[in-house]
């Protein structure tokens, strides 16, 4: 069973720049992987996710051209760039580990315990 870690949350203000990391132990190989978010009384969110390889990538609209995801030089280890952050940004955001498929992400059922982004106005 894999365990996933998220860090680097924290409190930022707008415009500000946040990176998070997820690193998933018990791989010795590369999976795929995505970022969700849950703000309060809303359901979780798709943010973006990465191939095994890393050089395919997908986004939610919202964070298009903000947000960066990439493959942490560690083996499967997954960051968050997180630029021009805004106060509807502000959510708790988890790691998944799935499976990615001609652009799109399907999550699997490991999640992390997520890691608190808040971005004041």
């Amino acid at each position: 069973q894999v365990q996933l870690v998220e860090s680097g949350g924290g409190l930022v203000q707008a415009g500000g720049s946040l990176r998070l990391s997820c690193a998933a132990s018990g791989r010795t190989f590369s999976t795929p992987m995505g970022w969700f978010r849950q703000a309060p009384g809303k359901e979780r969110e798709f943010v973006a996710a990465i191939n095994w390889s890393g050089d395919d990538t997908s986004y939610a609209d919202s964070v298009k051209g903000r947000f960066t995801i990439s493959r942490g030089n560690a083996k499967n280890t997954v960051d968050l760039q997180m630029n021009s952050l805004k106060p509807e940004d502000t959510a708790v955001y988890y790691c998944n580990e799935g499976q990615y498929h001609s652009g799109t992400y399907y999550p699997g059922t490991s999640w992390g315990q997520g890691t608190q982004v808040t971005v004041s106005s």
